[in-house]
């Protein structure tokens, strides 16, 4: 008889999530099996609590569809049939096929397709070192955050903003393009006390969901279309003399640049554009404005549009309009990433990069369908870990086909048989987070944190760096950050004089799981200097109002936001996550569209893009506002109607600043079924 001896560890969820919660693992050690996982109550941000998804990463971990062993394809690409092989085996062979690529097309032949499926620096960059000694070319990773990035630090610099554990002192808050219940739900406990301490909650968003019904009011805007009220908001302010001009004269550049377009946007010009009315644009900017310790909590989501760098900083630049940083809990909220001031000269091989005398071929995320297709020269061998591009991507038709290529040497690293194993040379399997140390930054609060590896690996799963550093040694690579533990990553990550990062050592994390960074309690963001090179908050250039354009063929915007029970397609094989969301894809019409498409609530109907088509079934509803639809969620294909998942219909066309994704701006028509 085998007892179960139950040990609690704690750890940090490494999913793409600005929570970058503190958990509790139950694990019984006689059987190496994850019983639970629970949010950690001594963790000031985390509180105790994890969201539905976390709570079922025990069935993650010990999934039917998780790799355990290294698998070598036998069937044609797309079939999925594998047999196992030993580490040995797979390892030589990837490594001779590797030698053949590059001593036939060069390096740059070689790619690897990677994101944050992980947010470990240990496991989530650190093997970019393996191919920046190589000479691979290099991926640039557009598909999130890059818009939103570029437009915070052209406007302030430093990317960092309010500390969310002063939101409480907020007294008018902007939750503004994000859907923070689903997606940052671990501040809706500092929500609630701004509200109990008499702040207003406003969410702006083209579709009513649960942030919506959690906040008190909710303003429903046009898809990319948020430049345009951020301006009328700002003319209104200024014409009631609102705007603080001592903050402006001293802290910022460009305001009479900026004004003069916003002049132009009247509340009439800003509701024909956005759908919000006139007197609605009015009354929003003089609230928000003599509240002064107003607060914005934004988010990557209204950045993926043509004009989403722009628009993001026409939405972050009210409260320094109103000099609402001065206030507790005033300003704005993007990320708190920039805090973070690690010295990363050698994490990923940044220092490989550095001392090339020309730069690598670069290979936009965003555009892999493309690349994988119809660059030249071609990608010979591909190299896919913490992501799967075959369902996340753009333009699935195109990922696809080009991972259909006899030619096209592929390797994925995966803790899931995902849509994209199936087209792979060799399936690698991958450790979890329980299962290997890492360090861990966050992007929506300021504490840093350790995991050690609390349990076993599942099988012969092995962590992606073990497997680059033993592809290295094989190819004869003699990088020697390539073969750092994560210990000695740690270490020189924190390596550094920044005053937020004194004190902190790789021995305190270790013994306390979580350390907050040495920011200073009277810290307040952009009242003494902006991280600009002048130093001051840029209002220029002013930003342009760049809109989504439906078209008589594609009149109806496609939206494709976060699902509550998904994390991009992290869970997507989770049976009770599925049924979470109904056991299938939804398409949310509004009434007036379903009707004007001949679309019933319940029915199937085919969406149809520039780029393909897809059938989901309908649901008639006033949540997203009149002529945008909606579906939530990254499914897997499978549970699709017709087995595709919705990026079949989305383009590669890229934002105006740090060409990311626009996934929210895709012109679609609805079409009966034949």
């Amino acid at each position: 008889m085998v007892y179960m001896t139950v040990r609690q560890a704690r750890t940090t969820c490494p999913l793409d999530c600005p929570d970058a919660c503190s958990l509790v693992a139950s694990i019984d050690e006689a059987r190496n099996t994850l019983l639970k996982i629970e949010g950690d109550p001594q963790h000031p941000f985390t509180q105790g609590f994890a969201c539905v998804k976390t709570y079922r990463y025990p069935e993650r971990n010990h999934h039917p569809l998780r790799p355990l062993y290294p698998l070598r394809r036998v069937g044609q690409k797309g079939q999925g049939r594998f047999e196992r092989v030993s580490w040995a085996v797979a390892l030589d062979e990837i490594a001779a096929r590797l030698q053949e690529v590059v001593g036939a097309h060069g390096p740059e032949a070689v790619l690897p397709y990677h994101y944050a499926g992980t947010m470990g620096l240990m496991q989530y960059e650190h093997p970019l070192t393996f191919f920046r000694a190589l000479g691979a070319s290099e991926l640039q990773t557009t598909i999130c955050a890059t818009a939103g990035q570029e437009a915070w630090i052209a406007t302030y610099g430093d990317r960092y903003g309010v500390d969310p554990e002063e939101v409480p002192q907020a007294r008018f808050i902007l939750l503004w393009g994000i859907n923070s219940l689903h997606t940052n739900t671990h501040l809706t406990p500092f929500l609630k006390k701004a509200r109990q301490n008499g702040a207003h909650i406003v969410h702006i968003d083209p579709y009513e969901n649960l942030t919506s019904r959690f906040a008190d009011e909710h303003i429903r805007i046009r898809p990319g279309s948020d430049a345009a009220l951020a301006y009328g908001m700002a003319r209104a302010i200024v014409k009631a003399g609102l705007h603080d001009r001592d903050y402006i004269a001293r802290m910022t550049t460009g305001f009479e640049a900026f004004m003069q377009v916003a002049e132009e946007w009247t509340p009439q010009k800003v509701e024909a554009v956005t759908g919000v009315a006139a007197e609605t644009v009015e009354r929003l900017a003089l609230e928000f404005a003599q509240a002064k310790a107003s607060f914005i909590r934004t988010s990557y989501g209204l950045t993926r549009h043509p004009g989403g760098g722009s628009a993001l900083r026409a939405v972050v630049l009210l409260p320094a309009l109103i000099g609402a940083w001065q206030y507790p809990g005033g300003g704005a909220l993007l990320s708190t990433s920039g805090a973070f001031a690690l010295n990363r000269k050698y994490l990923g091989g940044r220092h490989l990069l550095a001392a090339r005398a020309t730069p690598p071929r670069q290979i936009n995320m965003t555009q892999i369908g493309s690349a994988l297709t119809a660059l030249q020269p071609p990608i010979r061998a591909l190299f896919v870990f913490n992501s799967n591009p075959a369902v996340v991507a753009p333009r699935s038709d195109l990922v696809q086909k080009g991972l259909m290529r006899e030619d096209l040497f592929t390797v994925v690293l995966e803790q899931a048989l995902t849509e994209t194993t199936r087209y792979a040379d060799y399936v690698l399997p991958a450790t979890t987070f329980l299962e290997h140390p890492d360090l861990y930054t966050a992007y929506g609060h300021y504490y840093l944190s350790w995991n050690k590896a609390v349990m076993p690996p599942q099988g012969e799963a092995r962590p992606n760096t073990w497997v680059f550093a033993e592809l290295g040694r094989r190819l004869g690579l003699d990088e020697p950050t390539l073969y750092w533990d994560a210990e000695t990553l740690a270490r020189s990550l924190l390596d550094t004089e920044h005053p937020w990062l004194q004190g902190i050592t790789l021995e305190r994390l270790q013994a306390e799981g979580f350390v907050r960074l040495n920011i200073p309690p009277d810290h307040r963001p952009f009242t003494e200097r902006a991280g600009t090179p002048s130093g001051k908050v840029q209002f220029d250039p002013p930003p342009q109002v760049i809109l989504t354009e439906p078209t008589p063929d594609f009149p109806l915007i496609l939206m494709t936001p976060p699902a509550k029970h998904f994390l991009n397609s992290t869970y997507g094989h989770i049976e009770r996550l599925v049924q979470g969301e109904g056991g299938e894809p939804v398409l949310l019409v509004h009434p007036e569209d379903a009707q004007a498409f001949g679309a019933a609530d319940g029915a199937l109907v085919r969406i149809r893009s520039r780029h393909g088509a897809v059938v989901r079934r309908v649901r008639v509803s006033e949540a997203p506002i009149q002529g945008t639809v909606v579906l939530e969620g990254t499914w897997w294909e499978a549970p699709a109607p017709d087995g595709k998942g919705i990026n079949w219909l989305t383009g590669e066309h890229l934002t105006d600043m740090g060409e990311g994704s626009t996934f929210h701006s895709n012109p679609v028509r609805l079409e009966a079924l034949d």
